[in-house]
């Protein structure tokens, strides 16, 4: 079922689809669907997957104020990492209990947690030793929330090597010295064929991933590549039929796969997009954190997003307020969700990347800190740079200058840059990637940031290189397509990417983002490059 095309007037919304609607499309009762959308009961991966998107499709949104209700009644231990014991801050709950719905994922969460605060410098090893032993026998609940607690009130340690801090006034103090504005001026075309590339090749970058966004290491990869006589990448990724055991593709393969490719589907990585466009067209480049706030519980459906964002999404059904919706419950505030939402910033600042940089602040603050921050602000800046440099490196080093200096995340992307003066083989750089951050976590953003850095480098300004190289390295395959492709496909602009990769787009693009549903690629190009032109010109 199509939703009313509404892109011409994004104020307007679609009907709300209600939950027996994704029920009946989907085939299955009221009650499996509602367990699949909130991660309850006996349902398959399989099934949960295409209930999702099913869910995503229709645009629909859980009732907000109704779940607000919900989990008011199921808030939990108040604290901040880092309060030290402290009273909790405004717009926080009090104390109160973890709320799983069994002990195993109780248990991943404090893991998840404890992994955070080992790598934002806490001395965690009393609480690891202690987690250890309640995990050898059945762990008590009550136990682990004591463990969660303990956590939070550590402190970074005196001698941990990095200034990593989340406020944007102390983040600009310790950037190094950077061009906070570059000189420039582009035709009206030439700045729509630049911006168009960027949405193109974002799009473009994204669905060449989508499949292989397994978690797989890069052999496996590498294998199934291989099984498919397609490897190297020079085209989608195909399909192998029959498909060996063990080699199951994403979910979302089907939408994604060489010769099924039918426009570019739902997917976070575009939603994110659509939503800072929507934000700016309707606040301006004033715009706020709470601004953002609003307009994913307007138009972003619960069950679309992961990690941070949900966690971020669920604090703010509580009513709790930014910054704090980045650090209440949510041990993934330094993965890479904030860093795949960066672009738009950077589309509409063309030679402004400290403004660039501003604007992806205020959107990172909602659901990140540290280097989930940074990973944002770079890209924006990266992007924006663009508009003015043709030299890759020099794009990166650009991005640089608007974060720490000494961060994690500016740490792996100058090593990086050191691997690539060594070698022209991109595969020991991705392997020594691998080797070197395999220890975070998949989506984190660090490792991502690595990959993102590579494939820019090796790919020498060449758009189908890039984004091959991107995908081939692995982890989170898909954000890294699309950041890749977003910044070489505003490298080159529209006009000189390959037919071949833009062919099965048809200009087209579906979303579940309420209000913005389906439209024309070109159409998002023209409005983006409308905001992009006032900028240039000093008009906003």
């Amino acid at each position: 079922m199509r939703t009313e095309d509404t892109t011409a007037n994004p104020a307007e919304e679609p009907k709300r689809a209600t939950l027996r609607d994704v029920a009946e499309a989907a085939g299955v009762s009221v009650a499996t669907a509602s367990n699949a959308l909130r991660g309850k009961g006996r349902v398959s991966e399989a099934q949960k997957q295409r209930i999702l998107a099913i869910a995503g499709r229709l645009n629909y949104r859980p009732d907000v104020a109704a779940q607000s209700l919900v989990l008011r009644r199921t808030s939990v231990i108040g604290k901040e990492p880092g309060s030290g014991g402290r009273k909790a801050r405004r717009g926080v709950p009090g104390r109160g209990r973890l709320q799983f719905g069994d002990i195993d994922t109780l248990a991943a969460f404090v893991a998840a947690e404890l992994a955070q605060r080992r790598e934002e410098g806490c001395d965690v090893a009393e609480a690891e030793a202690r987690l250890s032993r309640a995990m050898a026998g059945r762990p008590a609940k009550n136990e682990l929330e004591a463990i969660y607690a303990s956590l939070l009130r550590l402190e970074v340690s005196p001698d941990f090597p990095y200034r990593e801090p989340s406020d944007l006034a102390e983040i600009r103090a310790e950037r190094p010295a950077g061009p906070r504005t570059i000189d420039l001026w582009l035709s009206t075309d030439e700045l729509m064929d630049r911006v168009y590339g960027a949405w193109l090749g974002r799009c473009v970058g994204c669905l060449l991933g989508k499949p292989l966004e397994t978690g797989w290491p890069r052999e496996k990869i590498r294998r199934y590549l291989e099984m498919a006589n397609s490897y190297p990448l020079r085209s989608y990724v195909p399909d192998v039929i029959p498909r060996p055991d063990g080699f199951e593709l994403h979910p979302d393969a089907p939408t994604a796969l060489l010769g099924h490719i039918n426009g570019m589907p739902p997917d976070d990585d575009i939603a994110y997009t659509l939503i800072a466009l929507h934000v700016l067209e309707r606040h301006g480049l004033g715009f706020s954190t709470e601004n953002i706030a609003s307009e994913w519980l307007n138009h972003l459906p619960y069950f679309t997003t992961w990690t941070a964002e949900r966690a971020a999404y669920r604090n703010l059904a509580q009513g709790i307020q930014p910054p704090h919706t980045a650090t209440y419950q949510n041990p993934y505030r330094e993965l890479i969700g904030a860093q795949i939402r960066g672009d738009m910033w950077g589309y509409v600042c063309p030679g402004r990347p400290e403004l660039a940089a501003e604007l992806a602040f205020r959107d990172a603050r909602l659901s990140h800190v540290k280097n989930g921050i940074y990973g944002e602000m770079w890209v924006a800046t990266m992007l924006a740079a663009t508009f003015a440099s043709r030299d890759v490196r020099e794009i990166i080093q650009i991005g640089l200058s608007e974060i720490p200096q000494r961060c994690r995340l500016a740490e792996a992307v100058i090593r990086v840059m050191e691997w690539c003066d060594r070698t022209d083989d991109w595969e020991t750089v991705a392997d020594r990637i691998w080797k070197t951050y395999g220890h975070y976590n998949g989506v984190h953003v660090i490792n991502n940031a690595a990959v993102v850095t590579l494939a820019l480098l090796q790919s020498g300004g060449d758009f189908e290189r890039g984004i091959t190289i991107a995908v081939m390295s692995g982890l989170d395959t898909d954000c890294n397509g699309a950041t890749v492709g977003s910044i070489l496909g505003l490298l080159v602009g529209a006009r000189a990417l390959p037919e071949k990769w833009l062919a099965p787009l048809d200009d087209r693009f579906e979303s579940w983002v309420a209000g913005l549903s389906h439209g024309r690629i070109s159409d998002l190009a023209r409005r983006t490059t409308a905001i992009s032109r006032q900028v240039l010109e000093g008009t906003c």
